[in-house]
């Protein structure tokens, strides 16, 4: 199974890749289906003074939120938090600046600040374009939250008096999402019935199936109260256990208490707390941290099925839309000729690389033979067929209504063609095998093929093309695989079956004995053609002349086996792999030298008013190639 790291980390880099080509759900003009949504993930939601920042910081053990009043945040904050092993430094990265560590978390916190301002400037107002933050740190679980902006019900100065509604549904675009998991800050201090991150997610949550409640501020409530009706689920119920947090204090952090100090001073309060000792294993930022980072991973492990699939489909879709929209450029007709015949020759050097060795992938093609066959070989199901139930079935059927007088040759011969049959089956897996690895290579080759990246019409000709002749090959080689079986069936090797009464004297096994030894190979036992053993008191008959018939077989057909298991592989390489190197575009070649100038130009062809949407189109593929690619590693992982 992929590992929890594996598994967050997968999103962590397909959220990277969202936010970088600008998919961070909501909204999208370009009428493409949105793979940020598609993503697990836990949405952070409060009231404003609720405790929301220091709950973050408490799960980072590290100072790094704005602070101050009315609305901080003001654009999500994507806080990707990535367990690191040994004594590491911390440090963190925003993806706006790529490559810059930020060691120091004081300038974290300016860099929020001010990323903020670039887009809502200084007039508090908000953005839905998030802010990606990575810490790396031992101190951290794996762990991805998206710090929304504070819940309000009055706008402040400077401020429009939407932002009251506009923060309401930013916060409702996050957390309406199925696979969003909620966590609802609200403080002790304040009625549970009026908490704005509970009303909220009850709205779009009315189970409770995707909520966390988390109770801040334990510590401020008034004495002789307590806040065990909710912790313990009889104020409001949901259906994973409440959480109980008890952050620094406005002094603390005044005095920049160190986080460590904080979460030992919070473990005390619980495990020395006559009213929530009883949870103290259940309680405090540590183990909300951990809890998270449990659940979001077993999320994600139920929603990979369905990510993939909308990747792939949305792939299909925006292939497509690259295919409709074509590129082609002003050249006459002898340039635009040349040009098509140097990008395929282009794309050919990558695919024979693949092959050769030169890029990765054509090894696959050796795991089928080296891996592949022989497995498939070994699961055939000779037991079944040549049980004693079935050889004396055969063998009696054969015989029709007299019985054989020496050896059953029918049945012999029915027992082996049969045998052989099941032969078809890793032969024309074999075929499939490869014929898939070709058309993966042919993939690949495409999309590395950089001059080709402009002319999405001519990938997919040469796609098409390629392919096309793939399936000649595959088909072919089909053939020529199929008929090494058949020629099996069509002409027994008889010296097998006539040495086997040989081999039986030479083991000790007398012509004129009623028994062999029990020591004696399933190669040793009576042959067909024995006729020296019809003096015999065998019983021919009964269960142990049927086994005899049943080894012999057996071990005729794992030499045919041991025959096919080489043969099979050179077939498949002859007809496949070598014509794909020598012919795949030979057919193409010889279309294209056919075509006319407006045909070709077709091809190439490039409309200024599409340039735009092309790029986007391209973009967007290339975020859902490389989460499928980010999905391909976890799973060979497993």
């Amino acid at each position: 199974m992929a590992t929890m790291e594996s598994l967050i980390g997968l999103v962590n880099r397909i959220q990277r890749a969202c936010t970088v080509l600008g998919d961070y759900g909501g909204a999208d003009n370009n009428s493409f289906s949105s793979l940020w949504e598609a993503l697990p993930s836990v949405a952070v939601v409060g009231g404003q003074s609720s405790g929301k920042s220091s709950v973050l910081e408490s799960i980072v053990g590290r100072d790094f939120l704005p602070r101050g009043s009315g609305i901080v945040t003001r654009r999500p904050l994507v806080l990707q938090l990535h367990q690191v092993e040994g004594d590491a430094q911390e440090y963190a990265e925003f993806l706006h600046i790529p490559g810059r560590k930020f060691t120091d978390f004081a300038l974290v916190r300016k860099e929020i600040q001010d990323e903020t301002d670039r887009l809502t400037g200084k007039t508090k107002q908000i953005s839905p374009v998030p802010i990606h933050l990575s810490i790396y740190s031992p101190k951290v679980v794996n762990l991805t939250l998206v710090d929304l902006p504070g819940l309000t019900k009055v706008a402040v100065e400077g401020q429009q008096e939407s932002i009251v509604q506009d923060i309401e549904n930013m916060v409702r675009s996050y957390i309406e999402k199925p696979n969003c998991i909620i966590l609802a800050i609200s403080p002790a201090n304040q009625d549970i019935a009026t908490s704005d991150a509970i009303k909220i997610a009850r709205e779009v949550d009315p189970s409770g199936e995707r909520t966390f409640g988390v109770l801040t501020k334990l510590d401020l409530m008034d004495k002789g109260t307590n806040a065990l009706d909710v912790l313990e689920g009889r104020s409001y119920r949901l259906q994973h256990p409440w959480v109980g947090i008890v952050n620094r204090s406005q002094a603390d952090i005044n005095r920049s208490v160190d986080m460590i100090y904080a979460r030992r001073k919070e473990r005390e309060y619980f495990t020395t707390s006559p009213e929530y000792g009883h949870l103290a294993n259940k309680m405090g930022s540590e183990y909300l941290a951990k809890l998270l980072s449990q659940y979001l991973e077993s999320v994600i492990r139920a929603q990979i099925p369905s990510i993939i699939s909308l990747i792939n489909k949305t792939i299909e879709e925006l292939e497509a839309e690259m295919d409709r929209i074509g590129r082609p450029i002003s050249l006459d007709a002898g340039a635009q000729l040349y040009t098509v015949l140097d990008l395929c020759r282009a794309f050919e050097r990558i695919f024979k690389e693949h092959l050769d060795g030169g890029r990765a992938g054509g090894d696959r093609i050796y795991n089928v033979f080296d891996n592949q066959l022989p497995a498939a070989l070994r699961k055939l199901p000779f037991d079944r067929h040549l049980s004693l139930q079935n050889v004396k079935k055969v063998v009696s059927e054969a015989d029709g209504y007299q019985p054989h007088l020496i050896a059953p040759e029918q049945g012999y011969r029915r027992l082996i063609e049969g045998s052989l049959s099941y032969f078809r089956g890793p032969a024309e897996a074999s075929v499939d095998a490869v014929h898939y690895v070709l058309k993966e290579l042919v993939r690949k080759s495409i999309a590395e093929t950089e001059e080709l990246k402009r002319f999405p019409t001519l990938q997919a000709e040469i796609a098409a093309a390629a392919n096309e002749a793939l399936e000649r090959f595959r088909e072919e080689s089909k053939k020529a695989t199929l008929r090494l079986v058949d020629m099996e069936s069509s002409y027994l090797t008889v010296e097998f079956f006539r040495k086997l009464p040989q081999e039986v004297e030479r083991a000790g096994n007398p012509p004129n004995s009623t028994h062999p030894p029990s020591s004696t190979k399933s190669t040793n036992s009576a042959a067909p053609d024995g006729d020296r053993y019809a003096a015999s008191n065998v019983d021919r008959y009964g269960e142990g002349h049927f086994r005899r018939i049943g080894s012999n077989v057996l071990s005729y057909i794992g030499m045919v086996s041991d025959t096919l298991r080489n043969t099979i592989p050179k077939a498949v390489v002859y007809c496949q792999v070598r014509e794909a190197k020598l012919a795949l575009l030979s057919r193409f070649y010889v279309q294209m030298g056919k075509k006319e100038a407006e045909q070709l130009s077709n091809l190439l062809d490039e409309d200024p008013t599409l340039m735009e949407r092309r790029q986007q189109c391209a973009k967007r593929l290339e975020l859902y190639k490389a989460a499928r690619d980010e999905i391909d590693s976890v799973s060979w992982a497993r």
